[in-house]
């Protein structure tokens, strides 16, 4: 048995296996030697403690308390409520999470060892579990999802107050104590520099890309297949910031403005706004023409992308989306999907000819761009395979993935993974349900 590279300790405030990035960078270092623990969340079904694939998984039960979602048509009192409930929410939730991991990182370090502690944002509170490893000479490395402080403006439409002066303190608490930063794009390298103070060789890009498994074709739903229509799909998270409620307008004026009823849409995910966007539907009148699935299984939701004519990107222009990196956009790209979204920075780079760029947030031309790709499969097949060509030569996880590997040897200088460098992939990670 090959010695141990050196003993990794990551936190995650998601489900472990079933958060892709996570699964993925997980693997890579086991790949290059490293010995890797995951502290996350559990979910109902889910052991405490196992070991998943090499990877020594501990979970922490989940606490959530009261509902976040902005309710924008509520009184003024009752917005207020509801902020006041998702402060208090979410200060519960992070804080529970942070002591969590404070305590299960130091049975962690006491019973396996721990030589860097990798935590994966949000919540930016971790460097807190950090501080005392790092004062028994333990590297931190902060790999940052999410712009927390753009994801609170985002999502709740405020510009300052207490609440985001304390996000961007926390922030950066956790750039300037990390031994080097992970990003998800260049826009969140440049934060690290400029918000962080950080020195750009510290700083490493490692975008997210499909695994392995999602660069392999699926026989695409029969049933979605035979309805005879255009087949639209949108994979993701459903919460404020995502923008489904301006697909739902867009689809509404497809329907009723557009005349189209040749259409199907399949929205495959779950979030804070899922029961509110069901009832937009139906207030909408759109039962007939979208579908929200909620959680489904990975085969499922793999056979209802297969099937997709036409696959949508609906995030609108924010602090946060402007500048962020979606997923989904490759798993598009890499099943060979022609892409609608509004014309924003970071998915303009990622998606390029594969994708067609509307001005943001502008609902009806949203919905003139599908009717223009339901009319036109000629055009459909040519992004289709522009979008698929760009994630084969630079997106797939096997070109990105890398660049965390070296990362680590910058980290750790005197030490070498001992995996091949050119091909690490956290698809052999088996895949829980849904995403």
């Amino acid at each position: 048995m090959k010695a141990s590279v050196g003993k990794i300790l990551m936190l995650v405030q998601n489900h472990f296996p079933a958060d892709p990035r996570v699964r993925n960078e997980s693997a890579l270092l086991r790949d290059q030697g490293y010995e890797v623990t995951v502290i996350c969340l559990k979910q109902e079904g889910e052991k405490t403690t196992e070991m998943v694939q090499g990877i020594r998984v501990y979970r922490i039960p989940k606490v959530e308390l009261f509902q976040k979602v902005p309710v924008n048509r509520a009184t003024l009192f009752g917005r207020q409520l509801t902020k006041l409930k998702a402060f208090i929410g979410y200060v519960t939730e992070y804080a529970y999470f942070t002591c969590g991991c404070l305590a299960m990182s130091w049975y962690v370090a006491m019973r396996h060892g721990v030589d860097v502690l990798h935590a994966h944002n949000p919540p930016d509170t971790l460097f807190l579990v950090a501080l005392p490893l790092k004062l028994l000479g333990k590297k931190f490395v902060f790999d940052h999802h999410d712009l927390a402080p753009e994801l609170y403006q985002s999502r709740y439409r405020t510009r300052g107050n207490a609440v985001l002066w304390g996000l961007l303190w926390a922030e950066k608490c956790s750039l300037r104590l990390a031994d080097i930063t992970i990003a998800t794009n260049e826009s969140y390298k440049q934060v690290h520099i400029q918000r962080g103070g950080r020195r750009p060789e510290t700083c490493f890009v490692v975008r997210n890309g499909p695994g392995r498994d999602r660069m392999e074709m699926v026989e695409p739903s029969e049933r979605l297949r035979q309805m005879g229509k255009s087949i639209l799909c949108y994979i993701g998270c459903l919460n404020p910031q995502d923008g489904v409620d301006y697909l739902l307008r867009a689809l509404a004026h497809l329907t009723f403005d557009l005349k189209r009823t040749d259409y199907y849409c399949v929205i495959m995910g779950s979030g804070d706004s899922l029961a509110d966007l069901r009832k937009m539907n139906c207030e909408l009148r759109l039962e007939d023409q979208v579908v929200f699935t909620g959680y489904i299984p990975d085969a499922d939701l793999r056979a209802n992308l297969s099937a997709a004519d036409i696959c949508l990107d609906p995030d609108p222009s924010s602090p946060l989306n402007d500048v962020s990196t979606w997923i989904k956009i490759m798993e598009y790209m890499a099943y060979r999907k022609p892409i609608v979204s509004f014309d924003l920075k970071e998915t303009r780079y990622s998606a390029q000819d594969a994708a067609i760029y509307v001005e943001p947030n502008d609902e009806r031309r949203f919905a003139l761009a599908i009717a223009q790709l339901m009319d036109d499969p000629a055009l459909r097949e040519r992004m289709g395979s522009s979008g698929r060509d760009r994630v084969e030569r630079e997106l797939q996880w096997s070109r990105v993935g890398p660049n965390l590997a070296a990362a680590y040897r910058v980290l750790f200088p005197g030490r070498m993974g001992y995996g091949d460098p050119s091909y690490v992939d956290g698809s052999n990670i088996e895949e829980s349900v849904s995403r």
